[in-house]
């Protein structure tokens, strides 16, 4: 009787300790899916967890789902941004790019596909001395540690052909996350 007693309660200890190492285990949302009118857009990052000195992927995609065989967007540099926030520090990460006016032909089931490749990152003198040296890191295409939030944003212009002449304004979000680990 001692001897199965010692046996069931090593399998309730391993059970235990097996669900507990499954709850550490975080789960987030690497991709996501957001549909606008005649549009998709895609927001994706190809792991949930990177190590520390391995490059972070973040892929945007715009897709055209309408009636036309083809449509013309306008929008900045770039119609995707790729703002976000490391939630370990609490510090914000702007996307800043050029302003100018470009347009680009979409075709219906051709999904336009940017990668994320870093922005301008911009800081002033008052701020901390740690989160200066935080943002630098982006400049150079890495990722401290800690844990990443990012508000993808498609913010593009469609001329209303059928309306009063004015552009159809979209600004599509979707949010993805990841980690950077010391691994």
């Amino acid at each position: 009787m001692r001897k199965l007693s010692v046996v069931s309660a090593f399998m309730f200890l391993l059970v235990s300790l097996s669900g507990c190492q499954q709850n550490n285990q975080v789960d987030y949302e690497t991709e996501a899916e957001v549909i606008d009118g005649d549009f998709i857009y895609r927001l994706s990052t190809e792991k949930a967890a990177y190590g520390k000195d391995e490059p972070v992927t973040i892929y945007a995609e715009l897709e055209y789902t309408g009636d036309q065989e083809e449509i013309e967007i306008t929008h900045a540099d770039s119609p995707f941004s790729f703002p976000m926030i490391e939630t370990t520090r609490n510090y914000e990460i702007d996307y800043m790019m050029q302003e100018p006016l470009v347009s680009t032909t979409l075709t219906r089931g051709e999904p336009l596909r940017e990668e994320y490749s870093g922005g301008q990152v911009t800081y002033s003198y008052k701020d901390e001395e740690e989160y200066i040296a935080f943002l630098e890191q982006f400049t150079d295409q890495r990722f401290p540690e800690g844990h990443y939030v990012v508000t993808g944003i498609a913010d593009f212009n469609v001329p209303d052909n059928e309306g009063p002449g004015e552009d159809i304004e979209y600004n599509i979000r979707a949010e993805i996350e990841f980690s950077v680990d010391r691994n």
